[in-house]
């Protein structure tokens, strides 16, 4: 099974793209997602599953910690085994996998791209030992504030262009650019305590990863947004304007949540 193969996902049919698109998120996030999981008190020993792995850099990270980690995706493409780290091939909406409990839980960039995500979150929250972490981390968007750019035009294309492609997403497949902020109040009612939800923030440069990413992101819906009426030519114009370095916006918001099993 791949990405392309679930009705709600709407991304990873190109490979180039879905390899990129790996390596972008693990350069923007990951200092976030540690920065999240250290906070959960990591020790040696502790059995935890990282879900939507992508390429395993958070995986090996936890295992560098002494961490027993199941590592799932439901494209182990760009996932390799490796000490501490298992690799397992898997859909998150057919099941936890794994046997038993887990002192840590992450989860980053899965539960908005899924209708099933409130049911998934108890999910996963009911494969807790107690005192275990569950720590989710997702987008919110689209991006909507320009900072510097050359043009009254270029801000409108930009606008334009979002705009288009997070609908296209949106009415494709299930994701949900607004759930990032409702998963602490999730925790609270699926019983986690000591919950805490920290959002992270930048600016992106033409140029940039994260102008890189949101360029990534647009080609893999290129034919959506077609569909939608945005026109070839905005679409050129577009990745053009993510490469120029005089064009600066607000990158989309990140929120890492954090919860406690009793």
């Amino acid at each position: 099974m791949t990405a392309k193969d679930l009705p709600d996902y709407v991304l990873g049919d190109d490979a180039e793209l879905a390899a990129d698109h790996v390596r972008y998120l693990a350069e923007l996030l990951d200092p976030q997602s540690t920065a999240c999981l250290e906070a959960t008190g990591l020790r040696p020993g502790m059995r935890c599953l990282d879900v939507g792995a992508g390429g395993g850099s958070i995986s090996r990270w936890l295992a560098g910690y002494g961490a027993d980690v199941l590592a799932v995706d439901v494209d182990t493409t760009h996932l390799a085994e490796s000490p501490g780290v298992e690799v397992l091939r898997h859909d998150i909406t057919d099941g936890v996998p794994g046997r038993g409990k887990f002192d840590l839980i992450h989860v980053r960039l899965v539960l908005m791209h899924l209708s099933r995500r409130a049911g998934l979150l108890a999910m996963l929250a009911d494969r807790l030992t107690p005192g275990g972490w569950l720590v989710i981390g997702d987008y919110v968007g689209p991006q909507t504030r320009v900072v510097t750019a050359s043009s009254p035009a270029e801000e409108a294309l930009f606008h334009r262009v979002q705009q288009t492609a997070h609908a296209a997403a949106a009415n494709a497949g299930a994701v949900s650019f607004t759930w990032a902020h409702e998963v602490d109040e999730r925790m609270r009612e699926v019983g986690l305590v000591n919950i805490e939800a920290r959002s992270f923030i930048h600016t992106a440069q033409g140029g940039g990863t994260a102008s890189l990413l949101s360029s990534n992101l647009v080609r893999q819906v290129e034919k959506l947004a077609l569909n939608e009426g945005l026109a070839a030519e905005d679409l050129r114009a577009y990745y053009e304007l993510m490469l120029d370095p005089r064009f600066r916006s607000w990158f989309y918001e990140f929120v890492c949540t954090r919860g406690q099993r009793l």
